[in-house]
């Protein structure tokens, strides 16, 4: 199993709710996290919508790539509209933001005008154990609300979401449809898309999709209208008549960006007793990926599934999902106060949707589930293997058969005629086609490879998965490749040629020793794995490999009070955080001092928003961060190394979703947003066994 923490990392229990009241006697509340930028709508990679801004009125929302995604929401409280999301119209007053709360699976906000109380709640049941769930692209606004001066009101809200959602430029022409299904529970609705349809033609890292239809649904219920119009005439009508009965459709095909869908639900008489109305977003992409020039459907439509149905269902099932993420959300927080506090709880809460919405869940060949990462911001490749690497505490904390699912394209890739050499890939092809690694120019580019980086993180990451599994069935499967792996590292891993690691930003960079760590590290994991297959010779002999190798590191990086960035360079020093895995898998390769010299070094390297990644440049991996933080053996080393980071979250001027990537003394972000890795924060839970198992074994269960 994991390693056990040393008492020292025991925390104190957990408040109840997070960010709500403190404990008795507290002097002042305390001061909730600013949200760089707050999901609104976070499902996929190409589904993934954020408001910027401290005030859901402030600024329009937005696709991660920053392309303007307009949502608009308004309130007509007794004949007079007010906004509550969009920065526009500018001329209908905004109603007064009151809070603002981010949760693991909800955004929520609270607004006051006119004697009402609004309550918007933003859900994306991202729901690592339930594998439905997690696929179905359906992502809901609530809006409830509720009289706040004792009076009854007349309240109807408006909803309307721009065509282009649906396209990469707002100038794509697009067409539409509204329905009205018969069910039980009918629903009236409208799906948008572009003419063209170019399914999976378009891959790369800024662009949005193009393929595929938004939906808008809701319930039919007395007095609701849908229409498909422009923003401006569906907020006149609305002012005037608080519905949009009367607007006249537009006729398709249109450009996209002055088409909109749009709805309003009326509430009737609010009082006192909270009245609420639901709309449901959802996007269809029809074929999610190609996969070695086979198009795969999202693992939802797996058995035939429809769109419309599964819209259904998840309006129906709404009540209930809602239940289930609110007390996730309060588990979760919970369990991450008591691993890292109230600081490292705000950047768990922050960290969660945009982790899991940075990739996507499709039916494999055989019908099994596969899971693809797209790097977001930073190239986008899929199924990265030093992308997948910093993001594995998450999905092994919540649902290890999905980080297998991670790893399996990277496997059958390496394992096909198609891969050439003697270490892993970095990457399966260029997001949305999986058709061979894309990073470099392809295997035949050896500078651009990162041949020790990714044979490390393969290595360490199945050997974790083994650990989790309590056998090596997982390793068996895929020995072969494990194994030229390893002795690729037993002979190159020591002391790395110039090449890159996953801090690939920094350049080529030879005799690397945090990057040695993670060679060292993975030679005993292969040796490890070994072991638990019975192969007792080929153990001892990579164990024995691994011993020496850490013990010729401690030699050759030692600098005085600290340990080298590169061997060949005195005076230099890193962050060592490959060093969390010795502890986590029980390997005990590198003496205990070693890590105790490097954290003690680290305080005064600290700048405001942390600790620089090394000596060269200000700049730092928040993922990283969390990481070193985790080799300390007391809470409060671990919540001093994290408390810049949540600075840089709450401060930084940038308003764009977690930049993992970002300068320590300005607190602005370095290109890197809305990247997965950020679930490499969650390797602090990992480290607590009690937490760790709880949740790893509620997934095995189900």
């Amino acid at each position: 199993m994991i390693a056990k923490l040393v008492s020292g990392l025991l925390a104190v229990p957990a408040a109840a709710v997070w960010l709500s009241a403190q404990p008795a006697g507290a002097a002042s509340p305390r001061k909730p996290v600013r949200p760089p930028s707050v999901p609104i709508a976070a499902v996929d990679p190409y589904f993934s919508v954020w408001s910027p801004a401290d005030c859901l009125t402030d600024a329009e929302t937005c696709h991660w790539t920053g392309a303007e995604h307009r949502l608009t929401l308004m309130a007509r409280i007794d004949g007079k509209p007010w906004r509550f999301a969009g920065a526009s119209p500018a001329d209908v007053p905004a109603m007064k933001q009151t809070g603002r709360t981010v949760t693991p699976t909800r955004s929520l906000y609270t607004f006051e005008a006119a004697g009402v109380v609004l309550s918007v709640t933003f859900l994306t049941p991202l729901l690592l154990d339930d594998l439905d769930l997690l696929s179905r692209p359906v992502s809901y606004i609530e809006v409830e609300a509720r009289s706040a001066d004792g009076a009854a009101h007349d309240v109807a809200v408006l909803g309307a979401v721009t065509g282009v959602w649906a396209v990469h430029s707002p100038e794509q022409e697009v067409t539409w449809q509204t329905y009205r299904t018969r069910e039980a529970r009918p629903l009236v609705g409208a799906k948008i898309g572009t003419t063209a349809q170019p399914v999976l033609e378009r891959a790369g890292d800024q662009i949005r999709i193009d393929w595929g239809y938004l939906h808008l649904a809701f319930r039919d219920e007395p007095g609701v209208s849908l229409v498909v119009t422009t923003v401006e005439d569906a907020v006149s009508r609305f002012t005037t008549a608080g519905t949009l009965e009367g607007v006249a459709s537009l006729a398709p095909p249109r450009a996209a960006e002055g088409t909109a869908m749009a709805c309003s639900l009326p509430m009737g008489r609010v009082g006192r007793r909270p009245v609420s109305r639901l709309i449901a977003l959802a996007y269809d992409d029809l074929y999610s990926v190609e996969y070695f020039h086979r198009k795969l459907r999202p693992y939802w439509r797996r058995g035939g599934a429809d769109a419309l149905s599964v819209i259904s269902e998840g309006i129906e099932q709404y009540p209930a999902v809602r239940k289930r993420c609110e007390a996730f959300d309060r588990e979760l927080l919970n369990d991450a106060r008591r691993a890292g506090g109230d600081d490292y709880a705000d950047i768990v809460a922050l960290a969660y949707r945009q982790a899991i919405a940075a990739h996507k869940l499709v039916e494999g060949p055989g019908g099994k589930p596969l899971l693809f990462s797209k790097e977001s911001s930073s190239g986008a490749c899929m199924a990265t293997v030093d992308v997948t690497y910093p993001s594995c505490p998450m999905f092994l904390l919540f649902n290890p058969e999905l980080l297998k699912a991670l790893m399996e394209p990277v496997f059958q890739y390496s394992e096909s005629s198609l891969w050439p050499h003697d270490f892993a890939p970095h990457d399966v092809g260029l997001y949305p086609l999986a058709n061979g690694q894309a990073y470099g120019g392809g295997p035949d580019n050896l500078a651009m490879q990162m041949p020790v980086e990714e044979s490390g993180n393969m290595l360490i990451m199945t050997a974790a998965l083994c650990d989790v599994d309590g056998n090596a069935r997982y390793a068996a499967r895929h020995w072969d490749e494990l194994t030229a792996w390893a002795r690729y590292l037993s002979s190159k891993g020591l002391d790395p040629e110039n090449q890159l690691c996953t801090d690939d930003f920094a350049g080529h960079l030879a005799h690397n020793t945090n990057l040695s760590i993670k060679a060292i590290l993975a030679v005993a994991c292969y040796s490890k794995m070994a072991a638990q297959l019975g192969k007792d010779d080929i153990a001892r002999e990579f164990r024995a490999m691994a011993e020496d190798m850490a013990r010729q590191w401690k030699e050759m990086a030692a600098d005085g009070g600290h340990y080298r960035l590169a061997f060949d360079q005195p005076g230099s020093w890193s962050m060592k955080y490959n060093l969390v895995w010795d502890r986590l898998l029980d390997l005990n390769l590198f003496d205990e001092d070693i890590t105790r010299t490097e954290l003690a070094s680290y305080p005064a390297r600290t700048n405001a928003y942390g600790l620089p990644l090394d000596n060269r440049k200000t700049y730092t991996k928040g993922d990283w961060m969390v990481w070193t933080a985790s080799l300390h053996e007391t809470k409060a080393g671990f919540q001093q190394t994290i408390a810049p980071l949540w600075k840089f979250l709450n401060e930084s001027p940038d308003r764009v979703a977690f930049g993992d990537w970002h300068d320590t003394v300005t607190g602005r972000v370095t290109v890197f947003r809305a990247r997965s890795v950020v679930g490499g924060v969650f390797i602090k839970m990992m480290m607590d066994e009690s937490l760790y198992g709880k949740w790893s074994r509620r997934a095995a269960a189900k």
